[in-house]
């Protein structure tokens, strides 16, 4: 994790939900159980995206629970893992909204480097069972996330891509932010309002407005 988000959340690290969860991940290890992403990526999204340098936020719902996908960035997979069917429509929605090359990779890492913070809001998963760390405090901890990067920082484009992120998003200030809604680029409702929703233009245009500089979204 960044110093930058350390100085942030670090009295969050020391609550009694945190030291449960960190039991509960150190049992699974212990009993021959493991959990996705590596231990090293768990907070990749904090240690990419410096809490000073975020312009953008794009929120998920849980890490990826096949072999080798999560890494700690909501949608990403590392190279030369194939991206799944929702991180497929995130690139035809920028390849259609910027007239960007279609990305050979799944890897979201430059966006990361960039100013967009990729975050789940649960951060680790046990292998092929989505949502099994859903409810182990993990919500908590990104909670505190959002609502310090919404009361300390200005300006900020949320991404809010379906009824979980925007329900996860209610506690932005939408007078001090910009707060844009779609559908979920998952294929089961990618249709209904997330193609076309052209937020990555959208979000460079409200980013310029305010005097920031636009996001570079292009990618290998």
């Amino acid at each position: 994790m960044h110093e930058s988000w350390l100085a942030v959340l670090g009295d969050e690290l020391e609550q009694p939900y945190m030291a449960e969860l960190r039991s509960f991940l150190v049992s699974e290890v212990a009993a021959g159980r493991r959990f996705y992403p590596p231990a090293d990526r768990v907070f990749n999204a904090f240690a990419l995206t410096p809490f000073d340098e975020v312009r953008v936020v794009v929120i998920g719902q849980d890490p990826y629970h096949g072999p080798g996908q999560a890494m700690g960035l909501c949608f990403s997979v590392p190279p030369g893992v194939p991206a799944p069917p929702s991180l497929q429509n995130i690139h035809t929605e920028l390849e259609r909204d910027l007239g960007l090359a279609r990305p050979s990779s799944g890897d979201l890492t430059p966006w990361a480097e960039r100013g967009v913070l990729l975050l789940n809001a649960v951060l680790t998963v046990s292998p092929g069972r989505a949502a099994s760390h859903a409810g182990k405090g993990w919500e908590h901890f990104t909670d505190r996330a959002i609502r310090e990067l919404s009361e300390q920082r200005d300006g900020i484009v949320f991404l809010l891509w379906g009824r979980y992120a925007q329900q996860k998003g209610a506690v932005v200030d939408a007078t001090r932010h910009h707060v844009l809604t779609s559908a979920h680029p998952s294929p089961l409702s990618a249709s209904n309002g997330f193609f076309g929703c052209r937020h990555f233009s959208t979000a460079n245009e409200l980013l310029a407005a305010d005097g920031r500089e636009p996001v570079d979204w292009a990618l290998p």
